[in-house]
């Protein structure tokens, strides 16, 4: 019996350890993205610009198809980190599936950005953002996401490194 009690005891506190790391990490995230856009269903902002091949983009041409909007500095190392992620999400999802584009804020040369997904061997496509990009989207740290459903309302949104499987689960659970 006193080896029983043990074993309960032992898995109670597992229970709670695991319980207290699960809550500070959704804490962590939910004060994270406190200022962000809601994911109250409410439509997300035009999202209009360049793409770096020199093309128009505007986001309402993906038209009834779910989106993830990728928010990224050329300099920022943790975008560096999760950029080929947006590679195999592209490769898992079909471009008729899902929209995925990456908006390069806070550069100061097209060059920089140029080299950035060069660098990182990006295949979405990207897009030259401005400041006024990231005021209407909330944008306050990099790399940010946001992922619309088919009417391009806000469904989730993250700040920060995720992983091949985080942006794979967010763009399926649409």
């Amino acid at each position: 019996m006193n080896r029983l009690n043990s074993y309960i005891h032992k898995y109670r506190s597992t229970l709670l350890n695991a319980g207290l790391v699960a809550l500070v990490f959704f804490g962590a995230l939910s004060f994270q993205t406190r200022n962000m856009l809601a994911t109250d269903g409410q439509v997300a902002p035009e999202l209009r610009g360049v793409t770096l091949a020199g093309q128009p983009y505007d986001l309402k041409d993906a038209g009834a198809r779910p989106a993830l909007v990728y928010f990224f500095a050329p300099w920022c190392r943790i975008c560096a980190a999760s950029s080929g992620n947006l590679n195999r999400l592209r490769r898992w999802r079909d471009v008729d599936d899902i929209e995925i584009v990456a908006v390069a804020l806070d550069w100061g040369r097209e060059e920089e950005v140029r080299d950035y997904v060069e660098r990182h061997d990006l295949k979405v496509t990207v897009v030259l953002g401005e400041a006024s990009v990231a005021r209407q989207w909330r944008i306050q740290a990099f790399p940010s996401y946001y992922v619309l459903n088919d009417e391009h309302r806000i469904v989730r949104r993250d700040i920060g490194y995720s992983s091949q499987f985080g942006l794979w689960l967010r763009a399926w659970l649409i």
